[in-house]
């Protein structure tokens, strides 16, 4: 069974999403809050700004999901699906 690669225009459609969904993150973030946060957590913050990755952006914080999670709703970034 092979894998088949995506089309470029699927790949752009793609790009295009992720550009959106950062900026949305982006917009609603509480940049006052985030700033405030000690650097671990405030990298972890604008990881998942960039990314939308929580499970990564948890482990940079040493937090559980739900830990990080509770702190992501504190500074009003929004999960966009």
């Amino acid at each position: 069974m092979s894998i088949k690669t995506p089309s470029k225009e699927l790949l752009k459609e793609w790009e295009e999403e992720d550009k959106e969904f950062r900026e949305i993150r982006k917009k609603y973030a509480d940049w006052n809050y985030i700033n405030k946060q000690p650097p671990h957590i405030r990298a972890a913050l604008i990881y998942f700004i960039e990314k939308g990755d929580r499970y990564v952006a948890a482990k940079i914080a040493g937090l559980t999901v739900e830990e990080f999670d509770e702190i992501r709703r504190k500074a009003n970034i929004p999960v966009v699906i």
